[in-house]
């Protein structure tokens, strides 16, 4: 089973979140990074170039046999379908067609997500938006590890099975820990979901099905680009809650390695957010970061000091901090 990890809780904080207050400073110092505001239209073409490459693929994937469809799922297809999540990422927060056209954002989003199969672009944006205000929130940040996730993968071999099954604790969590009623649009996103589901299966066969889903599974664990699930809150550094990665993996993820920079500045498009590094470097280059994405999900999985509990948590108002 491997080494035990070494913690027995999560790193409890009774500070508040440190990106509000440093968004506050730096704007104060450069006013300039206000120019970054606003969204980015070259994001509505990236989300149709990825999506017609992936539903043209399947002509191809179909005639190939399982052993190649499997291969090239975890290679490219759950790639571009990781790279799509994150464009749902950018749309949760308006930046493909701004703050004013909130349905045409949702629109994009849900046709991004076809691809994907599992229906997630609406929920996402509710429960991502309060891991933005309440980061480390016990009840509303629905991004932490349950206890129960804690305490049972808790060994090397334990946490290697956690990564590998992270896509279903991700999507599985917030409706177990924090349910909310289904919106009109969720009803919309799951009924069109579906409806591609079963049009695709009936027209393009198993392989085409299994083809995406597959890649979208396998690209959310152990996979490169699934580094920054990891990377991005887990403490590697014991008081520091949030880390940037600048490495390459960010050209086909929009960014999101620039994770300091985008809680800092949320409604900065990923495209930007490398300038805000360059206009403020004196407030990101001395924070912890990391290297590699693959290294990032070695290092989970193997070191003591490191698993599902190191997070920091801050307690819910009226809630106790044992369950």
């Amino acid at each position: 089973m491997g080494q035990h990890v070494s913690r027995t809780d999560f790193e409890w904080s009774y500070t508040a979140e440190p990106h509000a207050s440093r968004r506050k400073e730096i704007l104060k110092k450069h006013p300039e990074i206000k120019e970054l505001f606003g969204n980015d239209a070259t994001l509505v073409w990236w989300v149709f170039a990825l999506v017609t490459f992936q539903l043209a693929s399947l002509f191809v994937v179909r005639e190939l046999s399982w052993f190649w469809v499997l291969i090239l799922s975890y290679c490219i297809g759950g790639t571009i379908n990781h790279s799509l999540m994150l464009a749902i990422h950018e749309i949760s927060h308006n930046l493909a067609f701004g703050h004013s056209r909130p349905m045409a954002n949702r629109i994009l989003g849900i046709f991004a997500n076809l691809p994907i199969i599992l229906p997630f672009s609406v929920s996402f944006k509710g429960y991502h938006l309060e891991h933005h205000k309440y980061q480390g929130d016990e009840k509303l940040d629905t991004d932490i590890p349950t206890n129960l996730e804690a305490r049972l993968f808790c060994t090397t071999f334990g946490k290697m099975v956690w990564m590998f099954f992270q896509p279903l604790f991700y999507a599985l969590r917030p409706i177990v820990t924090y349910p909310k009623n289904p919106t009109p649009l969720e009803i919309i996103n799951t009924t069109v979901q579906l409806t591609f589901n079963f049009c695709l299966f009936y027209f393009l066969g198993g392989k085409c099905l299994t083809y995406l889903a597959a890649g979208s599974l396998l690209a959310m664990g152990i996979h490169p680009v699934a580094g920054h699930f990891i990377s991005e809150h887990y403490m590697f550094k014991k008081g520091f809650e949030t880390y940037s990665y600048y490495g390459p993996l960010n050209l086909v993820t929009f960014n999101v390695g620039y994770h300091n920079e985008h809680h800092d500045f949320p409604y900065i498009p990923g495209s930007r957010l490398p300038k805000v590094k360059q206009i403020a470097p004196e407030y990101y280059d001395t924070l912890p970061q990391h290297e590699s994405w693959v290294k990032v999900i070695y290092d989970f999985i193997t070191d003591p000091d490191i698993g599902p509990y190191a997070r920091i948590k801050r307690k819910h108002a009226g809630f106790d901090k044992e369950e």
